[in-house]
């Protein structure tokens, strides 16, 4: 069911121009996909659902009572029907229903993780996603102030995956730092 990835890059970029965006985008595929590996789940369903999960950010983004759902309604068809579901899923706040499965959890989780590993990065000397070690992102992730606008609660929910916070920061780090340049990094 699922096309090639040119196709959903083609996608994401004909509903997506900002280049952070399209940035958070990339880095929550490749999170995805490495949990995908983990958990010996499908990397290209886990992989480009992370790639489209916020494909109507542009178009819902005065709403976010409707973010998650729009994007469900796009890709309805387009992905199979469990990715569909962590799309609209990531952001319960819609649904009004919780969370409750292993691909909604690491959607949320994956996608959450990166703006505390960008904003890391970001404080660092080199600014560079390969120089940031994962103690730094666990300190920050104490330091309610720092990215104030990253859930924390919701990066917890890798513990509901079986993965502490200090592997699931490792596995996210080690999946974005070959990516890094295209991240903007």
């Amino acid at each position: 069911m699922l096309k090639d990835r040119g196709y959903y890059i083609d996608l994401l970029h004909q509903h997506i121009s900002n280049p952070k965006m399209i940035a958070h985008c990339l880095a929550s595929e490749a999170v995805l996909r490495a949990l995908a590996r983990k958990f010996g789940e499908d990397e290209e369903v886990w992989g480009i659902a992370g790639l489209v999960h916020d494909i109507d950010s542009e178009q819902t983004e005065s709403d976010h009572t409707m973010h998650g759902l729009v994007a469900a309604e796009m890709l309805n068809g387009v992905l199979p029907d469990e990715a569909v579901d962590a799309v609209r899923m990531h952001n319960e706040d819609a649904t009004g229903m919780e969370r409750s499965t292993k691909f909604q959890h690491a959607l949320a989780a994956g996608e959450t993780i990166t703006g505390l590993i960008f904003a890391t990065a970001l404080v660092y000397p080199d600014r560079k996603i390969s120089s940031v070690k994962p103690k730094s992102v666990v300190k920050r992730m104490k330091e309610k102030q720092f990215a104030a606008s990253v859930n924390r609660s919701t990066i917890m929910e890798c513990e509901l995956l079986g993965l502490s916070i200090d592997d699931f920061v490792s596995l996210s780090l080690e999946a974005l730092a070959p990516i890094e340049s295209e991240l903007g990094f």
